[in-house]
């Protein structure tokens, strides 16, 4: 009969140690997103050029992608945009807040 009742201990399940991390993912997943929409800007403003690069080429065009990719993650940690926030806000509804250590 003993057997009968659940143990119940301080180990979590998957699901709630998943749930559990889920505010933190969801801050970085924002995060990313806002970088990659920085760096579509970038990217787009650069093309926008009015005349072609004399010294153009194709290892130019490949260190460019890099660096507008590297400045656009500096931007979006360095710059308070918005729309991380307003994603987190948005998709956050129904993810657990992280426990406070009082």
């Amino acid at each position: 009969m003993d057997n009968m009742v659940p143990v119940t201990g301080n180990q979590l399940s998957p699901e709630l140690v998943q749930r559990q991390s889920a505010p933190e993912d969801l801050l970085a997943a924002a995060e990313q997103f806002e970088a990659i929409f920085i760096q579509t800007l970038l990217k787009q403003a650069r093309q926008s050029k009015l005349a072609d690069d004399i010294l153009g080429s194709s290892a130019g065009d490949n260190y460019t992608e890099m660096l507008e990719q590297e400045r656009a993650k500096s931007m979006a940690q360095n710059m308070n945009l918005g729309i991380a926030e307003a994603l987190v806000k948005q998709f956050g509804l129904g993810v657990a807040s992280p426990p406070k250590n009082d």
